[in-house]
C-alpha cells in the first residue's frame, strides 16, 4: 500500500508540474512577476516544497533566494534593502525561502532586532508590499504550519540523517524552546500583515507530501494561465487556506 501511494504522489507531482512548465511559459510570453514567500517554523518542510516547485523550470527565469545572516552593513542599512536586489524583473518567478518576515519571527523570539525595530517593521511592511504589488509584481505568501510533535520528529531525524546534516543548526533547539513564543509571534505577524493585496495562505504540513502537492495546485490555481489544466490544481481546503482569525482558535493552525 504504501508503494501505491508512493507512485501516486510521484505521478501526481509530474502532472502538477508539467501545469508549471505551462505557467513559466505564460509568465515569460506576457511579461509577469511573481514573487513567492515561504515562511513557517524550522523543520516545516519549505526546501522541499520550494525544491519540488523549481524541479523542472527554467533556472534563468526562475531564482530561489534564502539569505544569510545579515553583515553589518546590512544592519545599517534599511531593512527591506538587501532583499530589493533579489526581486523578480518581467518574466521571472522568484521564491524566498524566508524573506524579510525574518524579523517578524526569529529575529523577535530570539532578540536579533529590538522592539522599535521590529515595530518599525510591523508598521512599513504592508506598504512596502503594496508598493510592490503596484508595480506590477504579484505577492503570494506560504505559511507551512506544523505541530510541535512533529517538528521534534523532524529535528531529530536531521541529526541521525548523514544527507541533512548541512540543517542542523544552534537554532533546532531554540526553536523548541520557544514554541509558545514563536506561536505568539506568528499570530501576531498574521494579525498585523494579512491584507487583501498580499494575504496569507496557511498551508498544514505535517504530511509533506500532501503539502506539497496541494502549494503547487494553490500556486497554479492563483496565477494567471489560460492555457493549465483546470482539473489538476483544486487545492484541499483543509490543507491550504487563506488566514483568518478563527483558525487559530479551531485547530486549523497549530497552536
Amino acid at each position: 500500500m504504501a508503494k501505491d501511494a508512493d507512485n501516486q504522489y510521484r505521478e501526481m507531482l509530474r502532472q502538477l508540474q508539467i501545469e508549471l512548465v505551462k505557467l513559466q511559459h505564460f509568465l515569460i510570453a506576457h511579461n509577469l512577476k511573481i514573487l513567492v514567500l515561504f515562511e513557517g517554523r524550522d523543520a516545516a518542510g519549505k526546501d522541499g516544497t520550494i525544491k519540488r516547485i523549481v524541479e523542472h523550470l527554467s533556472p534563468r527565469e526562475t531564482r530561489v533566494v534564502a539569505l544569510g545572516k545579515p553583515s553589518d552593513r546590512d544592519r545599517s542599512s534599511w531593512y527591506f534593502q538587501r532583499y530589493v536586489p533579489h526581486l523578480p524583473a518581467q518574466q521571472e518567478m522568484v521564491l524566498f525561502n524566508r524573506s524579510w518576515y525574518n524579523r517578524a519571527g526569529v529575529e523577535r523570539v530570539m532578540g536579533f532586532c529590538s522592539e522599535v525595530e521590529y515595530q518599525q517593521f510591523i508598521a512599513t511592511v504592508v506598504p512596502f508590499e503594496q508598493m510592490l504589488v503596484n508595480s506590477g509584481i504579484q505577492i503570494l505568501k506560504y505559511y507551512l504550519d506544523i505541530d510541535q510533535q512533529e517538528q521534534r520528529q523532524r529535528l531529530q531525524a536531521r541529526r541521525t540523517d548523514p544527507l541533512k546534516q548541512w540543517k542542523v543548526s544552534p537554532i533546532d533547539e531554540a526553536a523548541i524552546a520557544h514554541w509558545d513564543e514563536y506561536s505568539l509571534a506568528r499570530n501576531e505577524m498574521f494579525a498585523a500583515t494579512h491584507n487583501v493585496s498580499a494575504p496569507w495562505t496557511v498551508v498544514r504540513a505535517n504530511d509533506k507530501k500532501l503539502a506539497r502537492l496541494n502549494v503547487i495546485r494553490h500556486l497554479l490555481s492563483v496565477v494567471e494561465c489560460p492555457e493549465r489544466d483546470q482539473s489538476r490544481f483544486r487545492p484541499d481546503p483543509d490543507i491550504v487556506f487563506p488566514y483568518h482569525g478563527r483558525h487559530l482558535l479551531s485547530g486549523l493552525i497549530a497552536p
